[in-house]
């Protein structure tokens, strides 16, 4: 175990100290989720009434969009220079270096949402955090679910001619699930309501969370080989 941690911990590290010097994923998709939050403010009349069940499905596509740019993006490099094939040869568990990747994107996509929300919250005229601090919960549950599958499925994509088309294909079906309960939570936080009620959709992406991580942790080998 310590071995295996120590190989995804190892995995993070390399990916962030890349990105430190390259700047590629954080900047693309923050530069795109910054631009959807902005484009987006504009189709809302100033005082709308509607706005609020609206602004928390906005603020997932702007995620899950820019995710997208982003998982392509980091998988790229790693393809484009050799590194996963190397990766995948090294001695040590497969599954350890997938889940790095996992958890290097995911930090990717954490620190995105942290410079988006605050930016979201000021176009939209709203706190996601008045009601309940459960939103910081389902932003890093969704975003775990969002970084195991589209980890996985940037893999396997990357190495078509299609890759641009191809993830958002594979992956967006299945993050259903995700992106329904975190609107569902959002709005219910940002409507003031009881909290209580985003209990259920919060057991449904950890419940995602935990299948597709003992799946694909289970099954990973088979895939590298295929």
């Amino acid at each position: 175990m310590k071995n295996y941690l120590s190989t995804v911990f190892n995995i993070v590290e390399k990916d962030v100290l890349l990105e430190l010097k390259s700047k590629e994923v954080v900047v693309s998709m923050l530069l795109f989720s910054l631009l959807v939050v902005i484009v987006f403010s504009f189709i809302f009349e100033p005082g709308a009434a509607y706005k609020d069940n609206l602004v928390g499905g906005i603020l997932w596509m702007a995620i899950i969009f820019s995710g997208v740019l982003g998982l392509n993006k980091s998988m790229l490099n790693e393809i484009t220079g050799g590194n996963l094939n190397a990766l995948l040869l090294a001695p040590v568990d497969r599954s350890a270096v997938f889940f790095g990747k996992v958890f290097s994107n995911f930090f990717f996509l954490i620190i995105m949402e942290i410079i988006t929300v605050p930016i979201f919250m000021v176009f939209y005229n709203i706190n996601i955090f008045a009601n309940s601090l459960m939103s910081i919960v389902v932003l890093a549950l969704g975003t775990y679910g969002f970084a195991v599958l589209g980890t996985l499925f940037s893999l396997i994509s990357v190495k078509t001619k299609t890759r641009e088309i191809m993830l958002p294909l594979l992956l967006l079906p299945l993050m259903i699930p995700i992106i329904l309960a975190g609107i569902q939570c959002m709005n219910i936080y940002i409507l003031g309501e009881d909290v209580t009620k985003s209990y259920k959709w919060l057991k449904l992406i950890g419940a995602f969370d935990v299948i597709f991580t003992a799946v694909i942790y289970a099954i990973f080998d088979y895939i590298v080989e295929e």
